[in-house]
């Protein structure tokens, strides 16, 4: 047999080409859609107007999220019913009124004291005159002028003590200066407890029907029960029955102890 035969022999049948190396490396792994995105989302490359467009519109967003909070500030009254709003409204008109009265009355004192011949004596009057102010409103002293008669029937019991106290605080803002309600007189620490058709008054138990005797100016008090949606109303629907009377004069003669302090003392000599 010659080399050309044996060169022949050698080769595999069937025409086949020899097994490859294998130390060549493998072919690369297609890559799936999925990884060209992510690779092409991540990490980001902003040029620098993206970034600019970016800062501005988070500064928008941050300019609406505070108009909406400061807008919200006010979605109280925004959402108040119409009674609601000219109840307030009234309030302030009368509150604002009356810090006038009280600001003409002082500069009317000042007047006095300076074109008196005998301040002294100006003076002292004027004291004495504050003096029983505060002693009516403290409750040892009693007072009358013109005002209103409240008085609430209440044949269920349902009147609980929580509206008379709006009651209470009604004809306050409204400018009452002296109350008392069923013999006791109603001062700046006065509180309502117990339960509807078992009500106190300081600790004192009071019934039905119950009378608020109230001096003040009757023009301004008697309204300010009567608004829509306030005092008079809320009883009604309680089976409650309201009625207000105006009169020229008014006595509250209930009378609180005038309380000694403890250890306040005067500082003038």
């Amino acid at each position: 047999m010659n080399n050309d035969e044996n060169a022949r022999s050698e080769q595999p049948e069937g025409g086949a080409s020899a097994a490859p190396d294998a130390s060549a490396p493998p072919p690369a792994a297609e890559v799936s859609g999925r990884q060209r995105l992510k690779a092409g989302l991540w990490p980001p490359r902003l040029s620098r107007a993206q970034l600019i467009v970016a800062v501005l519109l988070f500064g928008l967003g941050l300019g609406l999220a505070i108009q909406v909070r400061s807008t919200s500030d006010d979605s109280a009254l925004r959402g108040a019913r119409q009674e609601d709003l000219v109840r307030i409204l009234d309030e302030v008109d009368d509150r604002t009124q009356r810090l006038e009265d009280e600001k003409q009355r002082l500069d009317d004192q000042r007047t006095e004291l300076e074109n008196s011949s005998d301040q002294a004596e100006e003076a002292r009057k004027q004291t004495l005159e504050k003096e029983r102010q505060l002693g009516i409103l403290a409750g040892t002293v009693a007072a009358q002028g013109p005002g209103i008669t409240l008085t609430i029937t209440d044949p269920s019991g349902a009147v609980a003590p929580d509206m008379l106290l709006d009651a209470i605080q009604e004809l306050r803002a409204a400018g009452a200066e002296a109350i008392q309600v069923n013999g006791v007189r109603v001062v700046a620490n006065t509180y309502f407890s117990g339960d509807a058709g078992d009500v106190e008054v300081d600790g004192k138990k009071i019934e039905a029907p119950y009378e608020f005797t109230v001096i003040g100016k009757p023009q301004d008090l008697e309204p300010a029960l009567n608004i829509p949606g306030g005092v008079v109303q809320t009883l009604e629907k309680e089976q409650a029955t309201v009625l207000v009377e105006r009169s020229d004069e008014i006595v509250v003669d209930a009378l609180r102890p005038a309380q000694r302090p403890d250890y306040a003392r005067s500082s003038s000599p």
